[in-house]
């Protein structure tokens, strides 16, 4: 076997300088959390001794995670280490990657964007554990399963079956003129 050139073991980037994909995948979930505890990048670089642009790169996986700082993300962002790995998909460019463990399915087609990544379900999550009466929160949970359970396509395979387009807009009520 050959060294790698400049001393280098394997890892770092793939041919083309793109990021490593669990880097990618580790960032966003740095991400995720961050922005679930409503913590600005700022707040979090202070708390870890950082810039808010080293945050920015760990978040969009331009920079890799070594171990002892993902242990401080942990214990900043009160997760486990092992959150950052939770729901990685198999590569795409690996064959055995149908053979191993440790791959999550994930209900959504091939191509489509995680649903944890988008700003708006991060906001329906706090809005969500903003309601106080456990009561009305249990309902609304309830509420919403029944809703995601009713018969029809997935937007994503159909978009007008559901009444969902790319640029749907709220419908407004407009009062009547005299």
């Amino acid at each position: 076997m050959q060294p790698s050139p400049r001393g280098r073991r394997g890892g770092g980037r793939p041919k083309g300088g793109k990021p490593n994909p669990i880097d990618i995948h580790v960032g966003s979930r740095v991400r995720l959390r961050r922005t679930l505890l409503g913590m600005s990048q700022e707040k979090l670089g202070e708390a870890i001794g950082l810039t808010f642009q080293q945050v920015q790169k760990y978040e969009r996986g331009a920079n890799r995670i070594g171990a002892s700082r993902l242990y401080d993300l942990s214990r900043v962002l009160d997760v486990p280490v092992s959150f950052f790995f939770d729901d990685v998909q198999p590569s795409v460019d690996d064959p055995d990657a149908r053979n191993r463990e440790g791959g999550v399915q994930q209900d959504r087609l091939p191509g489509e964007p995680d649903p944890m990544a988008k700003r708006e379900t991060l906001e329906l999550v706090r809005a969500y554990y903003r309601i106080v009466d456990p009561a009305v929160r249990r309902r609304i949970f309830e509420l919403t399963k029944a809703v995601a359970a009713s018969p029809g396509k997935h937007p994503a395979e159909d978009p007008a079956a559901a009444g969902v387009s790319e640029r749907a807009q709220p419908e407004r009520h407009e009062q009547p003129r005299a």
